[in-house]
């Protein structure tokens, strides 16, 4: 059976093995000395936790390119999660299969969560349609909602919101790439000026009296 080592793992996620190791014993996952964990075994354990063996039904609220493409995703099933149904204002989208699911109008949104078990919506409706669409949803049992729609919701204690804004994932890389370019240009800088980087790679600092120069003075940078 395929295994993997703790160390392994925590090479990939960039984390301490030993404490990799004692997070999973809270799982009840111990490994074996020598041989590692079981994947198939760990995988199970860790969706065990997050709640994903189980099935969640969830509705989506607004079908436009947006809530179509997400209705067309095919992460959904692989982690636990079935679509329930696709739900839209527009009368003219009911009845019109999307994903292989008819979508339904929102005059019957409370109905459909109840008759499907919902606990989890996601908006992906116009902005200024998604706060009504929230309250609708929370009064009708929805407890947890991924928020599409380009605007913050207010929901009462007990409701959890999870908001994707893509704007904002590409003002973070924007940030990045801006920080990165300002670094270039330091050390491009610094290089023409004939003054050492601000940023001196690991071990290129000298501590060993054997690398000293004539004086006796240790070099700021020695060659890598």
């Amino acid at each position: 059976m395929p295994t993997v080592s703790s160390e392994e793992l925590a090479a990939a996620a960039g984390v301490n093995s030993a404490k990799l190791r004692k997070d999973f014993s809270y799982l009840g996952s111990y490994g074996t000395r020598g041989v590692g964990y079981d994947v198939e075994y760990l995988v199970y354990q860790i969706s065990r936790e997050l709640g994903l063996t189980q099935d969640w039904p969830v509705v989506i609220v607004g079908i436009g390119n947006l809530g179509a493409a997400l209705a067309n995703y095919g992460g959904f099933a692989s982690r636990g999660f079935r679509v329930a149904a696709l739900i839209d204002a527009d009368p003219a989208m009911a009845g019109k299969p999307v994903a292989g699911i008819p979508v339904q109008h929102t005059d019957d949104l409370e109905k459909i969560i109840k008759d499907n078990g919902v606990s989890i919506g996601v908006i992906a409706t116009p902005a200024g349609a998604a706060q009504p669409v929230c309250d609708r949803l929370v009064a009708a049992g929805v407890t947890s909602i991924l928020n599409f729609a380009p605007t913050v919701l207010s929901v009462p204690d007990g409701v959890d919101v999870r908001k994707v804004d893509l704007s904002i994932e590409l003002q973070i890389l924007a940030f990045h790439e801006q920080r990165k370019a300002g670094e270039e240009t330091a050390v491009e800088t610094a290089a023409g000026d004939g003054a050492l980087p601000a940023a001196v790679p690991r071990g290129a600092v000298a501590d060993d009296s054997a690398d000293q120069g004539p004086d006796g003075d240790v070099p700021a940078v020695m060659p890598a």
